[in-house]
């Protein structure tokens, strides 16, 4: 599947989960349920995927966690704030360089319409 597929599936499974659940919950909430429509789609979703951070001598098999990776190809990181700000942009960048991947998408949950809680991120 083309990252571009992936991209709308995820998009149309957020609209479809904020829909249904609204601004206001627990970022987890939102990543259990969003998790669940892609599976119901068929895709490849892993939760919480440990992203390792190595420096110098250091290797932390866990240095970051990844919200969702679906298809091993597209990093979604959840939000429930008012607004993304640029620590949030930071974070996403850092997981792309860090996995070598290339397409990331920033989902706000937390606002009352979702198009203004989504941006995509490409490296």
């Amino acid at each position: 599947m083309e990252i571009d597929q992936i991209t709308h599936e995820i998009i149309d499974s957020a609209y479809k989960v904020h829909t249904a659940l609204g601004p206001g919950l627990l970022e987890s909430a939102y990543r259990t349920c969003l998790a669940y429509e892609l599976r119901k789609k068929g895709l490849k979703v892993e939760e919480e995927k440990p992203l390792p951070l190595i420096y110098e001598e250091i290797n932390l098999e866990c240095g970051y966690r990844l919200d969702i990776l679906v298809e091993n190809k597209v990093i979604v990181e959840l939000k429930t704030v008012s607004e993304f700000n640029d620590v949030h942009l930071a974070q996403i960048l850092t997981y792309l360089r860090f996995s070598e991947k290339h397409v990331g998408l920033l989902l706000n949950f937390y606002v009352k319409s979702l198009k203004n809680g989504i941006k995509r991120v490409v490296l």
